[in-house]
């Protein structure tokens, strides 16, 4: 087998070590910088690379870490699994997302035991599974963001044949598989990638420190390790999509961008594989061009997250004003009236948490709703908080079941965090597994000065170190048989299928939703086709002009279509969808 390693760093030689036995590398004479060895190895050998007679390091480019990421690295036979059948693959229009994460979404924390729990979501009428990072991180819990080794899988889940097995185990059920895939930062801990070359680059800074290199000198080299890494997920595990952490971190100012090139090599590779994959990116700049073709001077991802839905419709449901919800704050109903017609909250407009104006419009006749994900929660909107508590910590079945239905029939493309479809009782909090005694203290008292800085005491913040802050945020499975969540998951859900079954919840066509609200009655209605959603999200019942005559599709409270005057009469904190007639 040949070994090769990316190691400009080397000032005169790299040793390859497979298991125990020392081998001398020779310099590639047609790529500067890598290094060749050829040795014999099967699935499963371990081995290592020594730069200048220092320590035996893991391959950056390792598809497996048997022992963290600290330790030796091993060989995967990716031609070894036997899949089941082949996949057709399964596209982003009409999907309905879920993103979960493996280590709580059951409390063994494996890929087997989140398969065995699949079904489930493939009878409500979930579409993909979007997982959050597998890549290897120090310890056995934690959220994943903080992972190394961007080729290999986390051991304590499984490693990298357990997830094929997740893959297969959720294709055969008719479900696609995204991946969360973090390329703005690694580390810190297991972080060993500096040592071989510049994969980081002190030109631009990011929240977390050193840039990684996509336009510095050395920049081409790191830029195909992401690349051939995203690539590889798609092809070698058989996933559907992407998920691009935080992309408007990746600082990036060559001409041809990182994400240009990482978008044009999905799209070759779902050419070649027959099957369609797709890019979704997380990006806090509100700039269309993220999901405008580049054809017509975009970066060419398929879909983003839609941050400014979000908060909208979270400071409409509880009142919340903090941070970057001031501007949503302010009329809540006008703001998410403005979301579900063009995505965009700021869209040239001041932001008063930013101090400056934010964004650019989305141009509504041309750019299909479907590119943009529309969610009341998810894994940031919940563990960024202080207790991690989610919308069902405070808010009534019917305020839940208004936000579903806001979710579910607007044109967002949806998606769920996991257990949000029954109301889930249990927190998501933040929590690590740091072997290191020293960046173990140091999270915990960033996490803790960070919330005191907004008024909390400190000894009542989560340690995130502490095992229960992890075994507190597991899934409690057994609540889908109980009051209100057994109804919570059937109205969940009765929306999915309606979504499914009414051709006007699946139009992209932006500029065709009519909307109207009233901020001081706290209702709002809109119109998608034939159909009009109307949610009361007021304590008292709501009169709405709602135009005469329809029938009921679906409503959370027994409700009457509105009679010759036209009003809607709707119950306190409820929710209906009507059908013309």
């Amino acid at each position: 087998m040949q070994f090769e390693v990316w190691a400009p760093q080397a000032r005169d030689r790299v040793v390859l070590r497979v298991e125990g036995e020392d081998r001398l590398m020779e310099r590639d004479p047609e790529r500067a910088g890598w290094w060749t060895a050829e040795a014999p190895a099967v699935d499963g050998t371990r081995y290592g690379f020594a730069l200048d007679d220092g320590l035996v390091l893991p391959d950056p480019r390792s598809r497996r870490q048997p022992d963290g990421p600290d330790g030796t690295s091993a060989v995967v036979d990716q031609s070894a699994y036997d899949w089941r059948a082949p996949w057709p693959g399964r596209g982003l229009s009409g999907a309905v997302l879920y993103e979960l994460h493996i280590g709580t979404f059951t409390r063994e924390g494996t890929f087997d035991a989140a398969a065995a729990r699949l079904a489930p979501l493939a009878e409500l009428g979930i579409s993909h599974v979007e997982l959050m990072p597998v890549c290897p991180f120090p310890g056995t819990h934690g959220w994943g963001y903080e992972g190394v080794s961007l080729w290999a899988v986390h051991e304590p889940y499984g490693g990298p044949e357990a997830f094929k097995r997740f893959v297969d185990t959720a294709h055969g059920l008719g479900l696609g598989v995204v991946l969360d895939v973090v390329h703005n930062h690694l580390g810190p801990a297991g972080n060993y990638l500096p040592q071989f070359g510049p994969y980081f680059t002190e030109t631009h800074h990011t929240p977390w420190g050193a840039a990684v290199n996509l336009d510095a000198a050395g920049s081409d080299e790191v830029r195909a390790y992401l690349l051939d890494s995203a690539l590889g997920w798609l092809r070698d595990f058989r996933l559907d999509g992407l998920r691009l952490d935080a992309v408007h971190a990746l600082a990036d100012h060559r001409a041809l961008t990182f994400l240009e090139e990482l978008s044009t090599a999905v799209d070759a590779l779902a050419t070649e594989q027959g099957r369609p994959l797709f890019l979704i990116a997380e990006s806090d700049l509100n700039d269309p061009r993220t999901t405008t073709t580049r054809e017509r001077g975009g970066l060419g991802l398929h879909a983003q997250w839609s941050d400014d839905f979000h908060h909208s419709l979270h400071a409409a449901l509880t009142g919340e004003s903090q941070g970057y919800y001031a501007d949503f704050a302010r009329q809540p109903l006008a703001a998410l009236a403005k979301t579900l017609t063009r995505v965009f909250f700021h869209d040239g407009t001041y932001s008063s948490f930013r101090g400056r104006v934010h964004g650019r419009p989305v141009e509504r006749t041309r750019t299909p709703a479907n590119r943009f994900l529309g969610y009341a929660q998810t894994h940031d909107q919940i563990g960024n908080r202080a207790l991690g508590d989610r919308l069902s910590a405070t808010l009534s079945p019917g305020l839940l079941a208004c936000a579903a239905a806001l979710v579910l029939t607007g044109p967002h493309t949806p998606m769920l965090f996991m257990g949000e479809e029954w109301g889930a009782g249990t927190p998501w909090q933040f929590f690590t597994d740091h072997p290191d005694p020293i960046l173990a203290e140091a999270v915990r008292t960033g996490r803790r000065r960070e919330f005191a800085a907004h008024g909390w005491a400190e000894e009542d913040i989560p340690d995130p170190q502490d095992p229960g802050t992890r075994e507190r945020s597991c899934l409690d499975w057994s609540e889908t048989g109980k009051e209100p969540h057994a109804r919570l998951l059937s109205w969940h859900r009765e929306l999915i299928a309606l979504r499914r079954g009414q051709p006007d919840l699946s139009d992209p066509d932006l500029a065709a939703i009519k909307t109207a609200y009233d901020e001081g009655a706290r209702w709002l209605a809109y119109r998608r086709g034939d159909l009009r959603i109307a949610v009361n999200l007021s304590g008292r019942a709501a009169e709405i002009p709602l135009g005469r005559g329809g029938r009921v599709l679906a409503a959370w409270e027994p409700v009457r279509p509105p009679g010759p005057d036209g009003v809607l009469r709707l119950p306190a904190e409820s929710c209906v969808i009507l059908a013309d007639d």
